[in-house]
């Protein structure tokens, strides 16, 4: 059998990695990387740590306008397509990468599979949104990380193709997190104390484009009385500098302390060893769930509402009061987080079902 994985984001290399492990053992797998992130702290270091096979095609599409981007990877991604003649097509998650290489597949009748099916957050101003929703209605084989992912299907009128599998990213992480372990040094070369400081991230264009959220966020994260770590996006930088927020990266009186963004077993660290995780990113959102770290979302919604069921993950929003509250007030579960996200060997499923297919 013959797959092509069409991965272009740092949270699908993550994604990608135990899915192509198997894959690899006994089929032909064909990487396709768009390269809608681009840069070495957002793509190739990813490549690296995780130990992915060098991308059979690098597009290189780079940034743009939604249409532009998602236009030219249709573009790309199809000739790649007709070349190749897969028996599959993989997409990841929910990223232009994603619904471009959807729309490439059903427009060759090339079989179609989600891995990371049936999540909604119901926010219809995010893209994200519309790349989710798309991508499930266009795919064959619906790869759910869980039973509500699953759920919400159902509702939308989907049953055939889909499957409880499990969540690919806890595959990650349980095959990683010894190595970061043993191999980081983030925090000696920061300088960090483990519980010694908070972890923020923003990435979301819904939160960096609207410079209103982006300074409520930051102004909270600057007040939080403990120190925060923010391994900066580089949307985010540019929407500091544009809208002339640049005091937030230089305040050396402020408890925000801003660095590159981190590879992925540094993240893990710096996750795992924070006394606290605000984010508007579901990876992390998860990532500190396998961890038992608390979670703040700031977003007024979250697709992973397992982790705000379970206590672990609360959504404040953009309103600095309440970032600031629930960071330093909040009370926060004691016992260990249920298994909602599966077993670790999602991977294995995704692979048997697929071949069997």
């Amino acid at each position: 059998m013959k797959v092509v994985s069409i991965v272009g984001a740092r949270p699908q290399f993550i994604k990608a990695a135990p899915v192509s492990r198997v894959f690899r053992k006994n089929s032909i797998e064909i990487l396709v990387n768009t390269g809608q992130h681009y840069d070495d702290d957002m793509s190739a270091v990813f490549f690296r740590e995780l130990d992915i096979p060098k991308p059979d095609y690098n597009l290189g599409v780079g940034s743009g306008t939604h249409g532009k981007q998602t236009g030219e990877m249709l573009i790309k991604i199809e000739e790649v397509l007709i070349k190749e003649r897969p028996d599959f097509v993989l997409v990841f998650g929910d990223t232009n990468s994603t619904i471009s290489g959807a729309l490439a597949a059903v427009k060759l009748a090339i079989p179609l599979a989600h891995v990371e099916a049936g999540l909604r957050s119901y926010n219809r101003e995010m893209p994200e949104e519309h790349n989710r929703v798309l991508t499930d209605h266009c795919s064959g084989l619906l790869f759910c990380p869980t039973k509500a992912a699953a759920d919400c299907l159902t509702r939308e009128g989907i049953h055939k193709g889909v499957h409880i599998v499990g969540d690919v990213m806890l595959d990650a992480f349980l095959h990683n997190i010894e190595t970061a372990r043993a191999h980081s040094n983030i925090l000696e070369n920061l300088g960090l104390d483990p519980k010694g400081y908070n972890l923020a991230t923003i990435h979301r264009a819904y939160n960096t484009d609207n410079p209103k959220r982006l300074h409520n966020i930051l102004s909270a994260l600057s007040h939080i009385g403990q120190k925060v770590i923010l391994p900066i996006h580089p949307r985010t930088r540019k929407q500091i500098a544009k809208n002339q927020m640049t005091g937030f990266l230089s305040d050396k009186a402020s408890n925000l302390m801003i660095i590159e963004p981190a590879g992925y077993l540094d993240m893990l660290m710096l996750e795992q060893n924070a006394r606290l995780i605000l984010t508007d990113s579901g990876g992390v959102q998860k990532e500190a769930y396998f961890m038992a770290v608390p979670c703040i979302t700031l977003r007024p919604e979250t697709e992973w509402m397992e982790t705000v069921n379970a206590g672990w993950n609360i959504l404040v929003d953009d309103d600095k009061d309440k970032i600031i509250e629930a960071a330093n007030h909040h009370l926060w579960p004691k016992d260990t987080p249920d298994a909602v996200f599966g077993d670790g060997h999602a991977s294995e499923r995704i692979v048997k079902i697929v071949t069997n297919t």
